[in-house]
């Protein structure tokens, strides 16, 4: 047939892209548009073969095969097809394990059923090598496309190169329509301004620590702290028995200077630290644990039937892209759509910014259906946490008039 194909292989294409633009072939060192990107490769396919596009496939590796956000972003668009192979980590590195045979496989399979008349490659690797001749074979136009290198030399195999009937640069231009470099991080990163709300409390004064202790503590000699006494002290100046220093506040001390209501000595009345853990609500304080109508607030498996169950599922696997503030709204749309009593979104409302444990649990739970797991320790990233539970406020804040974007932590 008159048609074309593309085979990508994502690894080679994210990589060198990520070399060319960051100057390490780490691709957490960009941001992709993948729209655009898709849109530039169909165009250009089509511009070089003179053919029109049947399909993009998208190979790609993915920890236990899991499809993550840009995955799921991949394989709803158009004339898109998302084959992923395992990622595995040895000696500190990720490695793509099945990716090579899943594009040999496709390659030969398409050349054999005459499915298209040319087939486009973005990959550099050597290991397509007979899969390309055997395409060539099948009387297919194969057209190798290559990332502009680094340090202007080959970045594909030279064999592979030899036998491709056309070959194409992706130039810098070219890339950077849909790939950008990130802003650098860490230590020499430049300071990003501090959050305004943030900067208040730091910037609040802190209660001083008297000059005489009440009494002894393992680290003084007769109400005098010794050279090496810290040790009984806290992370910020303090000890048990006596408030922080000046200096860095502690967790406490912004949770307490982030109330509203301040006492002149800045301690608010019934001041606690609270957080939530898988374990439930932790308190710190003395303070009551989470009131009888917010523990009894139903959790969104239990306003869900069968059929609700499926057509969720469904939903999740075609529509939903991955996108951590959009799995926190799609929960909350749906929670708040079965609830039978607006008087428990009223319950839920009163809690903001912290959303009650066992929901929250739930909420989390389902995130992690998305890959949206930091595999090193099968934790959800911090910053993915809180996009998550700002999309859940964002949209209940829709059903109840109120806009809410909760405070990072």
């Amino acid at each position: 047939m008159d048609r074309c194909v593309v085979l990508v292989d994502a690894g080679y294409l994210l990589g060198a892209a990520a070399s060319l633009l960051a100057g390490e072939p780490t691709r957490s060192r960009i941001s992709v548009d993948h729209s655009v990107l898709i849109q530039g490769l169909r165009e250009r396919a089509e511009q070089d073969t003179g053919r029109a596009l049947l399909r993009i496939y998208w190979f790609d590796g993915a920890p236990d095969r899991v499809p993550q956000p840009e995955h799921r972003r991949l394989r709803v668009m158009p004339r898109v097809t998302v084959r992923l192979g395992a990622l595995t980590r040895s000696d500190g590195r990720w490695a793509q394990k099945g990716v090579d045979a899943a594009m040999h496989a496709e390659l030969t399979e398409l050349a054999r059923n005459r499915a298209c008349s040319d087939i486009v490659l973005v990959t550099g690797d050597g290991d397509l090598l007979p899969g390309l001749m055997s395409a060539k074979e099948h009387g297919v136009a194969v057209h190798l496309w290559a990332v502009q290198a680094a340090d202007g030399d080959y970045n594909q195999s030279e064999d592979l190169v030899a036998e491709a009937d056309e070959r194409r640069v992706l130039d810098r231009t070219w890339i950077t329509r849909a790939v950008r470099a990130k802003e650098p991080t860490g230590v020499c990163a430049p300071q990003t301004p501090t959050r305004p709300d943030i900067a208040a409390i730091l910037s609040a004064p802190l209660p001083e620590r008297p000059e005489t202790p009440s009494k002894e503590s393992p680290g003084s000699r007769n109400g005098v702290p010794s050279e090496n006494g810290r040790g009984a002290q806290s992370a910020a100046g303090g000890t048990a028995d006596t408030p922080a220093a000046r200096g860095v506040p502690t967790p406490k001390d912004l949770a307490s200077l982030g109330r509203p209501t301040v006492t002149p000595n800045n301690a608010p009345a019934g001041a606690t630290l609270r957080w939530s853990s898988d374990k439930g609500w932790v308190d710190r304080g003395g303070a009551p644990a989470e009131p009888p109508e917010v523990a009894a607030l139903p959790t969104l498996a239990q306003l869900t039937t069968a059929e609700q169950r499926w057509a969720d599922r469904e939903e999740d696997i075609t529509t939903v892209s991955g996108d951590p503030f959009e799995v926190g709204q799609v929960f909350a749309r749906r929670w708040t759509a079965r609830l039978g009593a607006s008087v428990h979104l009223g319950h839920l409302s009163s809690q903001y910014p912290r959303i009650p444990h066992r929901i929250d649990g739930e909420l989390l739970r389902y995130a992690a259906r998305f890959g949206l797991l930091a595999h090193k320790d099968d934790q959800i990233d911090e910053h993915d946490r809180y996009a998550i539970r700002a999309g859940f406020w964002r949209e209940v804040g829709g059903h109840t008039g109120e806009e809410r974007v909760p405070a990072d932590g």
